[in-house]
């Protein structure tokens, strides 16, 4: 991602281990708390497609947390999305999931404050989890998502990326070598299980070059937000392809409001439905620290 950052771990976020309720494994993650007594919002920080736990990218997560006094836990969910267990198995969201309830052990958590984050193969994560347990999020930013598996193979196929690879080696084939392995992508895709997220506060947001400089053209999160809106606030299929296929709003829709929050990355298309909101921003296959983390600090459960 552009805005990966070379900055090492502060000290104070320290390596634990944790027992995930999908399997009684012991998974690794980071972790930070000033041990404060009082109850504090929960940084949920999940890891890029080739990325684990660990990676440099993810510091800016742990800067924030340490400035404001916000728990972080950093799961590793399975590392880097090249097999079977990971990839948006259950396996993935059950270490997520016992990530918060560690983290509630660990240190005082504001249970109106759990928040999630991710880009990327993390933004994949992060709305399939949304989906999967609804009930934990105050919010969820998704930034540069894979929606749809099987139509991300077909695009990584078609541009050479070597992200066709990793998705075969994870389910097992290509979508289109039988009935079970494309059932085997649409289990691991967020876009036909996030109606089950309706209510919950999930800001989706791309780089309009995305898929044209990057790896995840803008269709997957235009569709992920369509999954979420009420009919009359969809976005057109046409409009979809237009967008992807041109890196530009058409006319009809342009006009989003300035967010100083995006810098100098401006917003170009930005849509609310219920508690959902896509944002389309001058930029690629990338996330925005200060916008992702600004807006998941208004949220609240209750």
């Amino acid at each position: 991602m552009a805005t990966a950052s070379r900055v090492p771990w502060p000290p104070a976020v320290r390596d634990i281990r944790y027992r995930s309720a999908a399997d009684g494994t012991d998974q690794p993650a980071l972790f930070y708390t000033s041990g404060s007594a009082a109850p504090r919002p929960l940084l949920v920080a999940l890891h890029t497609w080739s990325g684990d736990y660990r990676q440099p990218a993810s510091v800016p997560y742990a800067a924030w947390c340490i400035a404001r006094d916000w728990r972080l836990i950093g799961p590793d969910f399975r590392g880097p999305n090249n097999r079977p267990a990971a990839t948006g198995s259950w396996l993935t969201t059950g270490d997520i999931v016992s990530a918060v309830d560690e983290a509630t052990i660990r240190a005082a958590v504001d249970p109106a404050r759990v928040y999630l984050v991710g880009a990327s193969g993390g933004g994949h994560a992060a709305l399939l989890t949304a989906a999967r347990a609804p009930h934990l999020w105050a919010g969820v930013s998704a930034w540069v998502p894979i929606a749809d598996l099987a139509a991300w193979h077909a695009e990584c196929r078609a541009r050479g990326l070597r992200y066709a690879d990793d998705l075969v080696a994870s389910c097992g084939g290509a979508p289109d070598d039988g009935p079970a392995t494309a059932a085997e992508y649409r289990r691991r895709s967020p876009l036909g299980a996030l109606a089950a997220a309706r209510g919950v506060p999930l800001d989706i947001n791309a780089g309009i070059h995305d898929g044209h400089t990057g790896s995840v053209p803008v269709a997957h999160s235009l569709r992920a937000f369509n999954a979420l809106a009420a009919p009359a606030d969809r976005i057109a299929e046409a409009d979809i392809r237009a967008i992807t296929d041109n890196a530009a709003i058409p006319p009809a829709l342009q006009g989003a409001d300035p967010d100083p929050a995006y810098g100098d990355q401006r917003p170009l298309f930005r849509r609310q439905s219920g508690a959902a909101r896509v944002t389309l921003f001058d930029g690629g296959h990338e996330i925005i620290f200060n916008a992702a983390l600004r807006w998941l600090a208004r949220q609240r459960q209750g």
